[in-house]
């Protein structure tokens, strides 16, 4: 076993999906370390919907202007490396063992004092903040993990922090309300911030300007101060125009698919103008920004993996994103043909995402991914005959067989072109079915 194995199961033997919802270990073990998160300024971005993508978007504009970037996104796809990501790579396994040897013995002191050991989320934030601070990065882009105030990266206080669209997710953890839910998120906004602010539902804007006014933030909202003008399809993506917060940035090539990532590309850019001090006297270099943008990838988010047929692959995994996701399949997608296989947790709503995909495809595979959350087979499949009816769809336990049975489906009437196939539900089933499909 090499040692960065041995690493990922020392992590993985705090609970992948445990949470402890208290800042004190972690905010202990930072200043055992000389409080690195305070060594660079940071961006800190929370909300729903769209987190990773715009992190991606905020750290590829920030590279183009010529800047050293840390990367802290979750959850991974494939290796826990991707979680922290230096000039928009991920770590490298030495690199990622040589901090884990850093932390580990300081973890080991805190664990000691405390009755809950620190938590598996715990550990790679403190990593990451560590492995910035050696670089050194000239700005850190952190996602938040779960919700906001109390969320582990809430140790940050960022100069600028972000909120994407808020929905209905993680209830139990976070409240039954969207207003409950964006008082917990709007947490991370600290004195003398300044807020970029998606447009949001009513009842979420309330608590996230009551906790600016607080706080004494300063906030910039989306289809105020800025937003997106015009976007039309593009091969691979779209073009977008986008009012900043400096003034209009036109023909901005985005190779990302959906209005929901125009939105995000909005987000992004109104962020790291606020945090490179363009605002209404200063705009951005039009072309530097058009390069950053040009250079976005997301993967598992409507990321095409095969063709013939075509195979999606996205990470929706509550009906706010299933929306995004179905809304951007019937506009950007021509297919004749279209299945979708979907595992999902067992804590979501998976008949509100099933009654979103349903008017768009053909047929449903259901099936599981490999968490220990994950929602049992059977259980999903008789949601899905509520909402589908019994002839649409088909059963399979096995992740690899219901991609083989999807296929199938979609090219079972000749339809060899226009045929296509969309794996979703869970941000785990896409990460399963990359390690089957990009071998």
């Amino acid at each position: 076993m090499s040692e960065f194995d041995e690493v990922n199961d020392a992590l993985l033997a705090r609970g992948f999906t445990r949470m402890v919802f208290d800042l004190s270990r972690i905010e202990a073990l930072l200043d055992l370390m000389g409080t690195p998160q305070r060594s660079y300024p940071s961006i800190h971005i929370t909300g729903t919907n769209g987190k990773t993508s715009t992190a991606r978007m905020v750290d590829s504009l920030l590279r183009a202007h010529g800047l050293r970037t840390g990367r802290y996104t979750s959850p991974h796809l494939d290796s826990v490396r991707e979680r922290i990501t230096l000039d928009g790579r991920p770590v490298s396994e030495e690199r990622f063992v040589q901090v884990y040897k850093e932390v580990a013995p300081l973890a080991e002191l805190v664990d000691a004092k405390h009755g809950e050991p620190l938590t598996y989320f715990d550990m790679t934030t403190t990593m990451a903040f560590a492995a910035f601070a050696d670089a050194p990065v000239d700005v850190a882009v952190v996602e938040v993990g779960l919700g906001g105030a109390e969320d582990s990266t809430n140790v940050l206080h960022a100069g600028i922090a972000v909120i994407t669209p808020i929905g209905l997710d993680h209830q139990e953890w976070l409240g039954d309300t969207v207003g409950d839910i964006a008082l917990a998120k709007a947490g991370i906004v600290h004195s003398g911030a300044t807020l970029i602010c998606a447009v949001q539902p009513e009842e979420a804007m309330e608590p996230i300007l009551e906790r600016c006014a607080e706080v004494g933030a300063t906030v910039a909202r989306e289809g105020l101060e800025f937003g997106v003008l015009h976007r039309e399809l593009a091969v691979g993506g779209q073009v977008v125009t986008l009012q900043g917060l400096g003034g209009v940035y036109e023909e901005v090539y985005l190779p990302l698919h959906g209005a929901h990532q125009a939105q995000n590309a909005a987000v992004a850019l109104a962020a790291v103008e606020a945090f490179l001090g363009a605002g209404k006297s200063r705009q951005l270099d039009p072309a530097t920004v058009r390069a950053g943008f040009a250079d976005v990838t997301s993967p598992g988010r409507l990321e095409r993996v095969r063709t013939a047929p075509t195979v999606l692959l996205d990470a929706a995994h509550n009906p706010h994103g299933m929306a995004a996701t179905v809304a951007a399949l019937q506009e950007e997608f021509a297919f004749r043909r279209l299945v979708a296989v979907v595992a999902i947790l067992a804590d979501k709503d998976a008949t509100g995402m099933l009654e979103l995909l349903e008017p768009v495809v053909d047929a449903v595979v259901v099936t599981r991914n490999s968490s220990t959350r994950a929602m049992p087979v059977a259980q999903l499949a008789e949601i899905a005959v509520e909402v589908f009816g019994e002839d649409r769809v088909t059963v399979e336990p096995k992740l690899s067989d219901a991609i083989v049975a999807a296929v199938q489906r979609a090219e079972e009437n000749g339809e060899l072109s226009g045929a296509g196939v969309i794996i979703t539900g869970s941000v785990m089933t896409v990460a399963d079915a990359r390690k089957l499909l990009r071998r």
